[in-house]
C-alpha cells in the first residue's frame, strides 16, 4: 500500500486534519521517504530519535531498521495514533514521549538508552515543523549531545542557509554555527505536492554530520557566536561598524588596528568572513 493511501485511511479513521498551529504537513511521497531512510544509513544497533513523527510514516520504516526508536511528539492526537498503530513495538523497540522537543532532556535520554543497550550510533531523523526548525537544530548542536548525525526536512530557504558556504551571500549567522559543529550536505529537494496538505513553500532534506571536534579552536565560544550574530543583525553595515555599535570593540581605531593585524579588509561585512577569521577576531579581543 502506498503512503498516500495509507495516510488518507488513517486521517479518515481518526477524523482528524493537520493542525496548522503546530506546522503539520503529512509526508506522503514514498520516494522522499526512501531517500531519508537511505541517507540515515541505519543499523539495528543505532538509537534513532524521531522528532514530530505525526502519523508514523517515517516511524514505520525506522522500526523495520532499528532496535531503538524514540518518537517525540507534542500533539496528543498523534500520540494516540502512534500508540495504536505500533502497539506491538512499544514493549520492544519503540518509546513514545508526549512533549515539546525543546523541553526534553535529550542528554539524559541518550545516556539512559546507552546504559540499557549496546548503542552503536545516535541519530536524529525528523520532518521538522517549519516555524520552529531553527531553534530545534540549534538545540541539538549547541547542547553538544552525543549525537552522530542529524537528518531533517526543513523549508528549502532555511536548508540553503544551513548548508551554504560561509563567506558567501547565502550565508547567515546559523551557517557559521552549523559549520562549527557539523558537516552539512543536501539530501533531496521535496516538492510541495509531497505533503497533505501541501505547504506554501518547497522543502529540502539535509544531513548534518556532527563533528567529534569543532571545526576551529576558539578561546571563548560564546564571544565568537555573539560577534557573528551581531555582524548579521546589521548585515548591510561593515563588520567594523557592527563591532563598535554593539560595544564589542571600544572604537573604530581599535578595530582598524585589529583588522590590520589580522589582515582583514576594514570594509568587509560579516558575510565576507570565514569562520576562521571570526575566530581570530574573538581570540584577539580576549587579549
Amino acid at each position: 500500500m502506498s503512503t498516500y493511501i495509507d495516510t488518507m485511511e488513517i486521517l479518515k479513521k481518526y477524523k482528524i486534519r493537520a493542525d496548522k498551529s503546530l506546522g503539520q504537513n503529512f509526508l506522503v511521497n514514498d520516494d522522499v521517504i526512501d531517500k531519508i531512510i537511505e541517507a540515515s544509513n541505519i543499523s539495528e544497533n543505532d538509537l534513532i530519535i524521531e522528532i514530530g513523527p505525526g502519523l508514523g510514516v517515517l516511524t514505520n520504516r525506522l522500526l523495520e531498521k532499528c532496535n531503538n526508536v524514540v518518537a517525540v511528539e507534542l500533539d496528543k492526537r498523534m500520540v494516540k495514533i502512534i500508540e495504536e498503530r505500533f502497539y506491538k513495538n512499544i514493549s520492544n523497540n519503540l518509546e513514545i514521549i508526549n512533549d515539546d522537543i525543546l523541553k526534553v532532556d535529550l542528554s539524559n535520554l541518550i545516556q539512559t538508552k546507552k546504559q540499557k543497550s549496546n548503542i552503536k550510533s545516535v541519530k536524529i531523523v525528523a520532518n521538522l515543523p517549519y516555524y520552529i526548525s531553527t531553534p530545534i537544530i540549534m538545540k541539538l548542536l549547541e547542547q553538544k549531545l552525543q549525537i552522530d548525525e542529524i537528518i531533517v526536512m526543513v523549508q528549502k530557504e532555511v536548508a540553503e542557509r544551513l548548508i551554504a558556504q560561509t563567506g558567501t551571500r547565502l550565508s547567515g549567522a546559523i551557517t557559521y554555527a552549523v559549520e562549527y559543529f557539523a558537516e552539512a550536505s543536501k539530501v533531496i529537494e521535496v516538492p510541495k505536492e509531497s505533503f497533505i496538505p501541501s505547504p506554501k513553500v518547497e522543502s529540502e532534506v539535509i544531513k548534518l554530520k556532527v563533528r567529534k571536534t569543532h571545526k576551529i579552536e576558539v578561546k571563548d565560544e560564546k564571544l565568537l557566536f555573539d560577534i557573528i550574530q551581531k555582524s548579521f543583525t546589521q548585515r548591510r553595515k561593515t563588520l567594523a561598524n557592527a563591532l563598535v555599535n554593539y560595544n564589542i570593540s571600544k572604537s573604530k581605531s581599535d578595530v582598524e588596528k585589529m583588522f590590520k593585524t589580522l589582515e582583514i579588509d576594514i570594509n568587509a561585512r560579516g558575510e565576507n568572513l570565514t569562520l576562521e577569521q571570526f575566530a581570530k577576531i574573538a581570540n584577539y579581543l580576549l587579549k
